[in-house]
């Protein structure tokens, strides 16, 4: 893993969020969520050159083989600019999964394919409940010679409708186990789900005795699958502080710029008052977002804390941000047509995505020892 100075961070940042600004900008956002597919191929492949899908991929597989921080800095732009992509189902979930379970000839075969852009990979963890746990998976497995049948539902698969590679977790006579599964196949059925946020793309898939093939794991598959959950919350907390910044920048110069009863409504003290939590809530977030990504790049053992609690203050910090905003702007924000409708709706979906912060904050005080 290469860990980058803050400088070239900085940088690279920087370069991504050039990108966002001509390929994201809020009206590519209202033309692109539209779409079926829901992103813009052409920015995808983008994506693929720049090296940003292949962030956490190792460098012989195709990667640019960084970790958690450069991960969590880019998802930073790309929360910002609402970017509608597979990144983090396939980039950051799949590719972070399959590293995990370390089955080299897979890996060697897939995730060259996926840093580039070239395939669509995306997991099947969590069944009709939506608990991102090992209770909450609704695949069963069973062996039929020599290859496996898969049977059961997985839901809030993301951008499972554009994937061309599955992997899902089932469960087993001996325990989880993780399967490679063709969505082309006839025995596969993939959905679309409608989502809140239209910038986001979910599927259901039923898997009626659907061929697979068993992932060869190199460790536990639920150690691998905990490890990834990790990596994705941090991915997330980075794409939610993003909007929040995002949000907070526009917010405060409409208030600089609003002028009602003779005075820009900047200098009214109940705005002051609103900008200024608006402010705390961010540059808190911002912080456990990174020092999560700090703790998941050292191996610390504050991870399951520091990811935890990045999980829940992420969320909270900007689902109050995108409604302070909303009432920040008045009338004119509760419309379709303004940005702030957007950011909320983001908000409001990402903060359930992988749990939401009632868990995380429980999960939290059971890593304390609470």
């Amino acid at each position: 893993m290469n860990t980058l100075g803050s400088e070239e961070r900085e940088a690279l940042k920087e370069s991504v969020r050039r990108l966002m600004s001509d390929a994201s900008d809020e009206a590519a956002v209202r033309s692109i969520m539209e779409t079926e597919s829901g992103y813009d191929p052409a920015v995808w492949k983008t994506l693929g050159e720049m090296g940003v899908i292949g962030t956490v991929i190792a460098e012989e597989h195709g990667g640019s083989g960084f970790g958690p921080l450069e991960l969590e800095a880019i998802m930073e732009e790309a929360g910002a600019a609402l970017l509608c992509s597979p990144l983090l189902a396939s980039g950051v979930v799949a590719a972070g999964l399959l590293q995990e379970l370390g089955d080299e000839a897979l890996n060697k075969r897939l995730l060259p394919r996926i840093a580039s852009g070239d395939c669509i990979a995306s997991v099947v963890l969590t069944g009709e409940s939506g608990c991102w746990t090992q209770e909450g998976i609704g695949i069963s497995a069973k062996q039929e010679g020599d290859g496996w049948q898969l049977s059961g539902r997985g839901n809030y698969v993301l951008h499972g409708q554009n994937a061309e590679v599955l992997i899902a977790i089932a469960k087993t006579d001996d325990g989880l186990a993780a399967f490679e599964v063709d969505p082309s196949s006839t025995a596969v059925t993939v959905e679309p789900l409608p989502t809140f946020d239209h910038t986001l793309r979910l599927a259901c898939v039923d898997l009626d005795d659907a061929a697979a093939s068993r992932i060869e794991a190199q460790r536990p598959v639920s150690e691998a699958v905990k490890r990834t959950l990790d990596l994705a919350l941090v991915a997330l907390a980075g794409q939610q502080v993003g909007g929040t910044q995002k949000v907070l920048d526009f917010t405060v110069e409409y208030a600089k710029a609003r002028v009602q009863f003779g005075r820009n409504i900047g200098s009214f003290q109940a705005i002051k008052h609103m900008a200024a939590d608006l402010l705390l809530e961010t540059e808190s977030a911002i912080s456990a977002a990174r020092f999560a990504a700090s703790c998941l790049a050292e191996e610390s053992d504050q991870i399951d804390e520091a990811v935890s609690l990045a999980a829940f203050a992420c969320a909270d910090a900007y689902v109050k941000a995108a409604a302070d905003s909303i009432q920040m702007h008045g009338g004119i924000a509760f419309t379709w047509e303004h940005q702030a409708h957007l950011y909320l709706r983001a908000a409001r979906s990402s903060a359930q995505l992988f749990g939401g912060s009632n868990q995380h904050r429980e999960n939290y005080l059971k890593a304390l020892g609470g």
